[in-house]
């Protein structure tokens, strides 16, 4: 039992603590990192087509293409093409509305999800960078001109936006804990093997890289995959942002998350070759440190919060530490679940939403063993 304790917690801290860390030395022994490349000159920037998946989109795809139209790129150079997941509402004809202005409206034949809608528009351009961006995601004004100057590096095939939340108050919400996390390990990955995932509302790939495309795998996995396989790395762009509000109602926030879990663990199982080291190397480590590990914490905890009373021997041992530990650890998540007010204080609202993200993750491991799957989506009301 005690074997099996120490595991276990080695198997539950691993990705979060031990992943990092190991990524932080390898990247001691590099000298080399990623920087914002110079401003390309305007004559030089490839031509750019950016790709806005939307289904029943009326109430903000024209707040979408009103953004799309001021950013600064050359004219003649930018081409906006709206993939219509088979819309039932006005989108359509909204869409149609702007043809004039270089707006192109593509629907797909039928609903099969957001990968099948852009797949629809993939086939319809025929060179340079392609971007794909979600209806609720708003691009700085020079956003493509920063995003185009990466792709001088002939080794990089895809870019990844950074997210900015923007709250109801219409204010850039700052960054917590776990956001810089999250995008330090992007920022870690991106100097090594390359990301194992994009920001799925914001990111860019050159038109070779789109190539195989599979519809029933998240796009923004499948861009990373595909660069890999072509030899060239998908990095995350730190001064390239895409800024979307909050959702509106928090409780769909579990929602989407679950959805999300279960795609990715639909991409491995559709694409398994990527765990395989001798085959991918450091960036098959990586998929398993950030990804599979990180989906089997859960159940790891869970296996630890059974496993530690049997291991105590004697009341004052680090076992009983152990378990006191967890139990104050999951009493002060169920309190703040109760009393919302409690995450006013960082350290609470950190533990709150580590317990709420493996509940879901939890969630989403059960139900994609059950056999679920999602490809077909439904926006989230912001």
């Amino acid at each position: 039992m005690k074997s099996l304790f120490w595991i276990l917690l080695v198997l539950s801290i691993f990705s979060y603590f031990l992943y990092p860390l190991i990524l932080r030395c390898i990247l001691v022994a590099k000298t080399k990192s990623i920087c914002p490349p110079q401003t390309t000159r305007m004559e030089n920037l490839p031509f750019i087509t950016l790709i806005v998946t939307a289904y029943n989109e009326e109430n903000r795809i024209e707040d979408k293409i009103a953004n799309t139209l001021k950013l600064e790129y050359p004219s003649g150079k930018l081409r906006l093409i709206v993939a219509s997941d088979c819309s039932t509402d006005r989108t359509d004809d909204i869409v149609n509305g702007y043809s004039s202005q270089n707006v192109t409206l593509v629907r797909a034949k039928e609903r099969l999800g957001k990968e099948n809608a852009q797949l629809t528009a993939l086939k319809t351009v025929e060179q340079g960078i392609i971007v794909f961006s979600d209806t609720a995601t708003q691009i700085e004004q020079d956003g493509l001109l920063k995003l185009a100057s990466y792709f001088n590096e002939p080794n990089i095939g895809a870019i990844s936006s950074e997210d900015r939340f923007i709250s109801k108050t219409g204010n850039i919400a700052g960054e917590g804990a776990y956001v810089k996390y999250e995008m330090w390990l992007r920022r870690a990955e991106s100097q090594l093997a390359g990301l194992v995932g994009l920001s799925g509302s914001f990111f860019a790939a050159r038109k070779e890289v789109c190539q195989e495309w599979d519809i029933h795998s998240p796009s923004d996995f499948n861009t990373a995959l595909n660069c890999k396989r072509l030899g060239l790395k998908a990095v995350t762009a730190d001064n390239v942002l895409g800024f979307y509000t909050d959702l509106s109602d928090p409780a769909k926030e579990y929602a989407r998350k679950v959805r999300t879990v279960i795609r990715g663990m639909t991409a491995l199982e559709r694409h398994p070759d990527v765990l395989n080291p001798f085959k991918f190397g450091l960036f098959s480590f990586q998929v398993w440190g950030h990804k599979v590990l990180r989906w089997t914490v859960p159940w790891t905890l869970l296996a630890l919060l059974l496993v530690t009373p049997f291991c105590i021997a004697q009341f004052y041992s680090i076992y009983t530490l152990a378990l006191s530990g967890q139990v104050v650890f999951y009493g002060v998540a169920l309190a703040a679940h109760f009393v919302p007010t409690l995450c006013k204080s960082g350290p609470i609202k950190l533990i709150y939403f580590f317990t709420q993200v493996n509940i879901a993750l939890f969630d989403a491991s059960i139900k994609f063993f059950r056999g679920k799957r999602m490809t077909v989506w439904q926006p989230s009301a912001r």
